[in-house]
């Protein structure tokens, strides 16, 4: 019988040395270097270390307009339509001025034109404030004619006639957006507007001619909200209601009914209605029509 020679099995196998040479072959020293390059187009060299390396951060739009009159720096919680009100502007006409071609694409730090290209904003941040009523008293005084004894004059059915003031700052003929009772009162720092009570689904009106700059609820605390844009220097807002009767861009004349009364975002049915002059608001009832 012939004599079979068994043999072991080769199984190859790699020494720890040969293990090492390898290791050292795929360590960060012998790579090439890593370049990155930043928004300018200048390479950055990449650390030996192994830590990453940040890029230069990338400067704000509009970072060189920061600070200038006629321009506004986003803040945390903006948005256009804030940013609108604030400034007394459509929100739409601050997209257009900056470029802006998604709304909801705004950044903390952004500096955004919120004045018209080419208005002086020295100029249009000294106009004078119409005083549209011929006299101003506290909400349930009598009138100072009516104190004294005196008869008192016969009101007119429209407020008082006002001269006229510069760059566009005509007299706004207001009136009152509800009949409803005051409930709160604008307070300087606290309330920027007024409290009106009524019932859900009473009538809101326009205070005046104007154009539907905003009608919707993205503005949190306002609720269903509609802002008419009256001219260059005043627009108003009407809060909390329950319908909204217009549309953006509409234009409304002084008493159309623009919504009906509600309570959203709001602990109880009201109105709350703000006139803002040049974005800040101002007390109403230094415009509305005596009662």
């Amino acid at each position: 019988m012939p004599f079979l020679h068994w043999r072991k099995p080769f199984i190859p196998c790699l020494s720890l040395a040969v293990l090492a040479v390898l290791a050292g072959c795929a360590s960060p020293r012998n790579s090439a270097p890593v370049v990155e390059r930043n928004v300018a187009g200048k390479p950055v060299p990449a650390a030996t270390s192994g830590a990453p390396i940040e890029a230069p951060a990338r400067p704000a739009a509009g970072a060189e307009n920061a600070g200038k009159p006629g321009y506004y720096t986003v803040k945390p919680g903006d948005t256009l339509i804030r940013i609108g009100l604030d400034n007394g502007q459509n929100w739409r006409d601050i997209a257009r001025w900056n470029g802006i071609e998604n709304a909801n694409l705004i950044e903390v730090g952004q500096t955004l034109r919120v004045l018209p290209p080419g208005t002086d904003a020295a100029v249009a941040s000294s106009r004078p404030v119409a005083i549209a009523k011929a006299e101003v008293r506290p909400l349930g005084a009598p009138p100072a004619a009516a104190a004294s004894g005196a008869s008192a004059p016969v009101a007119a059915s429209a407020p008082a006639a006002v001269p006229a003031s510069r760059e566009g700052d005509e007299d706004v003929n207001w009136m009152w957006p509800s009949n409803g009772a005051i409930a709160g009162n604008f307070e300087e720092g606290r309330s920027k507007g007024l409290a009106i009570l009524g019932k859900a689904g009473d009538p809101v009106y326009a205070a005046a001619d104007g154009r539907v700059v905003y009608a919707g609820s993205g503005l949190r605390g306002y609720g269903n909200l509609v802002i008419v844009k009256h001219n260059a220097t005043y627009l108003t807002a009407y809060a909390h209601n329950q319908t909204l009767l217009v549309k953006e861009d509409q234009a409304v004349r002084r008493g159309q009914k623009i919504a009906e009364m509600g309570s959203s975002d709001a602990d109880r049915v009201q109105l709350h209605f703000e006139v803002r002059r040049q974005g800040k608001p101002i007390d109403p009832l230094r415009l509305m029509p005596q009662r």
